[in-house]
């Protein structure tokens, strides 16, 4: 099911999985890299890094406002979560390496994954509107508003080529 690749089993998975398409889309759409592959290993990459510094950042956080130093159980439930970043941009880039390989060219293969990551905030906003029992009309607002992301970064592409 689609949905599932964006809409996690906490709140916090979720967010980090709109986040990460986001951020993998804005990767894509600037992106000046000379093959579909280099491009999906300059998202993989950006995604790893920010990935690390939001974890780094809440153990840093809680060094600060704790006092001291985090216990080992802290450290390793940080450095095991919050992968939703990364993994959510699996199917992007999984048609961007597949219109690549099917020799449709670097900018419509960026073109189509593009549009994959759109449909996949479009499908999160709606389901957030199911999910918070939104009347058809906000859910619709809910899902536009997700998909606008897309649109904008689909747009930066374009301008940008």
């Amino acid at each position: 099911m689609p949905q599932r690749l964006i809409l996690r089993a906490t709140e916090e998975g979720t967010a980090a999985g709109i986040y990460g398409v986001i951020v993998a889309s804005g990767v894509m759409a600037t992106s000046h890299a000379h093959s579909a592959t280099a491009t999906a290993i300059a998202v993989l990459l950006t995604l790893a890094v920010y990935w690390s510094a939001e974890r780094y950042s809440r153990l840093v956080a809680e060094r600060i406002h704790e006092g001291h130093r985090p216990a080992w159980a802290v450290v390793r439930r940080q450095l095991s979560t919050g992968w939703e970043i990364v993994t959510a941009s699996a199917l992007p880039l999984f048609v961007l390496v597949v219109l690549d390989i099917l020799g449709v060219g670097q900018y419509p293969a960026v073109l189509g994954a593009l549009l994959c990551s759109t449909g996949l905030l479009c499908l999160a906003g709606w389901e957030v509107g199911r999910s918070g029992r939104l009347s058809r009309a906000e859910r619709i607002v809910s899902a536009a508003v997700a998909c606008s992301f897309g649109i904008v970064l689909f747009a930066l592409k374009a301008a940008l080529h």
